[in-house]
């Protein structure tokens, strides 16, 4: 990934240093590496694969920090703290064609189709986020909300590196299920962690989700168990934010039980993504693939 910048700007090769260089649980990484090992995928080609998909993932961070005038990520400052929008804008595009350029370099046409198919799916939930409606207190919504911004590339991940395998359509739809259910699950457990982590750990405001007008699953489920809440039915019905109570409405959504039913949601989607791996042999990758699921509910970050 560091190579990627070679003989380009220096200027670029610094902001992908300083990327890279802020950590990340490099979690789509581990999907496709472990995917693809469980499923004998050629080690150089799976690698190549793997850092493809984590650029895709870094370059989308750039233009989301960009878009929601984030300063720091991970207690590390953004690239546009630094840099003006255009220059951050310019350097998300330049590690987006990176990433194509090398998930061209794996020499499979369906991961290059795959990879443009997600990249598409995941400006296009961004879009849909900046001119719909932000106060949609809908199941539905959120459901593909969460798919286009995080699912959709776990999915991939574990997709593309069955592709680069021999394994047949019953295998690569087992593979691309367990994509999808641990990316719903990560999500859901990054939006559980806005309501109960600490700022220091999760790298932002907690309850910063709704302060911003996004409506996640705990507060879903909340509203479900107390629809008559005259605070939060204001706050939906478009009262300004600054005349909300944000304190009180959310330690209401803490100790009501919908935080931990937002757990349970999430573990109802590892345990149909550890599932899914059923159909291949024990091996230390698929372990470790069941670990990784695992992990996901219990991450404190």
């Amino acid at each position: 990934m560091k190579s990627q910048a070679d003989e380009n700007h220096p200027e670029l090769a610094a902001a992908l240093q300083h990327l890279l260089s802020s950590g990340g649980k490099r979690v789509r990484v581990a999907i496709t590496l472990l995917m693809g090992g469980m499923l004998k995928a050629d080690p150089d080609r799976l690698i190549t694969l793997a850092s493809s998909i984590e650029l895709l993932h870094t370059a989308t961070l750039v233009h989301d920090d960009l878009i929601d005038g984030s300063l720091l990520r991970r207690g590390i400052p953004t690239i546009n703290a630094q840099w003006t929008p255009a220059a951050t804008v310019l350097t998300g595009d330049f590690i987006f064609a990176r990433a194509a350029k090398l998930a061209a370099e794996t020499d499979s046409v369906e991961v290059m189709r795959l990879f443009a198919e997600t990249l598409a799916i995941i400006v296009s939930g961004e879009i849909k986020q900046l001119f719909g409606k932000r106060l949609l207190a809908a199941r539905s919504v959120y459901e593909q909300k969460i798919y286009a911004k995080t699912a959709s590339l776990f999915e991939t991940a574990a997709t593309t590196a069955a592709m680069l395998t021999n394994v047949g359509e019953q295998e690569r739809a087992c593979a691309k299920q367990y994509g999808y259910e641990i990316g719903m699950a990560f999500q859901i457990i990054d939006d559980v962690l806005d309501f109960t982590g600490e700022q220091a750990t999760v790298g932002k405001p907690v309850g910063s989700d709704l302060r911003q007008g996004l409506i996640t699953l705990p507060a879903l489920l909340y509203l479900d168990q107390y629809p008559e809440d005259s605070e939060f039915r204001a706050f939906l019905a478009g009262k300004p934010a600054r005349e909300i109570n944000f304190d009180v409405l959310l330690q209401n959504i803490r100790t009501s039980g919908a935080v931990e039913r937002a757990v349970l949601e999430a573990e109802r989607y590892i345990e149909r993504a550890i599932g899914a791996l059923v159909i291949f042999p024990d091996c230390v990758e698929k372990q470790a693939l069941i670990d990784l699921a695992q992990f996901t509910v219990t991450r404190s970050k």
